[in-house]
């Protein structure tokens, strides 16, 4: 009888196998979990309430521009040129001074009526971060007039210029894109 003089390697080849795919799976879940998952700033809200709420918000937000609108008061805007060749209209963005900034929105009813007692709240925040938001909430009526005071914007970039409205039982929003240059 012959004894089988050769080795055998492949209970080593599956046993290295399964410790680099034990290692490869602890890298990937260790990287991966290392990195800061940015949150949407869609309606003011995390975006789990968001999801969750979703059905209702939109009811609100049907019922709302059904019966107001919101509107960005005496603001200075810029025309962009970088982007001639989309097929999609890009609105020209609100320009933005370094320091403070005054932003003044209006609620006003469908029959031109202002409306005075809408709970709003603004938010400054940049897209695909929440690094550096500024919310205000209550933001007070005065001289007819929603008037969001001392916004402080030191980084140049784009932002947005977000305002939720709340009138009864109904909830409207307004964002609007803004640019500070460097």
């Amino acid at each position: 009888m012959a004894k089988n003089s050769g080795k055998t390697y492949w209970p080593h080849m599956i046993l290295g196998f399964l410790v680099l795919g034990i290692t490869l799976s602890y890298w990937t879940v260790k990287s991966a979990s290392s990195i800061p998952v940015q949150e949407s700033n869609q309606y003011m809200l995390k975006y789990q309430m968001a999801d969750m709420n979703i059905n209702q918000i939109m009811e609100k937000r049907r019922a709302f521009d059904q019966a107001y609108e919101i509107h960005l008061l005496d603001v200075e805007t810029m025309v962009m040129t970088d982007n001639v060749n989309s097929n999609r209209p890009q609105p020209n963005p609100v320009k933005l001074s370094q320091g403070m900034n005054t932003f003044a929105y209006e609620v006003v009813a469908k029959d031109g009526s202002k409306v005075s007692d809408a709970n709003v709240t603004f938010l400054l925040t940049r897209p695909h971060s929440r690094n550096e938001d500024q919310l205000f909430n209550h933001i007070p009526y005065v001289n007819g007039k929603y008037q969001v005071t001392d916004v402080n914007i030191t980084k140049a970039g784009r932002y947005t210029l977000q305002l939720r409205a709340e009138v009864g039982d109904t909830m409207g929003y307004s964002e609007v894109s803004a640019y500070l240059k460097p």
